[in-house]
């Protein structure tokens, strides 16, 4: 006796990629909003933050307050379509992340420890959403 199935059989590669959205989806959405706690410190106190004479980059801090504040806040927004597997927040993710890099690569000498770890959580972010294929989500 077999029964039939009317619902679609998951893979396990397909457990894999909602997994892996989910997980960049999270992610996306902590680095967003550590990214607004940290716009919102230098916007609020510059003096929290270690200044790096000669530094070729060197910028206001306040300027990147509001940077660090705004890409932080495009993450959280887009992380929401994240959660609703949604392609255009896919490809913003992706760009949302790249550019999360290189604003804390400029910034580097202004907070240098937190600085490498959010480049690492946006790679981490970048590597979860161009490794799953749209097929398979």
């Amino acid at each position: 006796m077999t029964a039939t199935h009317t619902r679609p059989v998951h893979t396990a590669r397909q457990d894999w990629a909602t997994g892996l959205t989910a997980f960049a989806a999270v992610m996306l959405f902590l680095a967003g909003l550590l990214g607004v706690f940290r716009g919102i410190m230098a916007i609020a106190e510059d003096d929290v933050f270690v200044t790096t004479p000669n530094y070729v980059f060197k910028f206001d801090l306040t300027s990147w307050g509001w940077i660090h504040l705004v890409l932080g806040a495009l993450a959280m927004l887009v992380s929401f379509g994240l959660f609703k597997t949604a392609t255009w927040a896919r490809v913003a993710g992706v760009t949302i992340g790249a550019l999360v890099i290189i604003a804390n690569f400029l910034s580097m000498p202004y907070y240098p420890v937190w600085s490498i770890v959010a480049i690492t959580m946006s790679g981490f972010i970048i590597w979860a959403l161009t490794v799953v294929h749209r097929d398979t989500v």
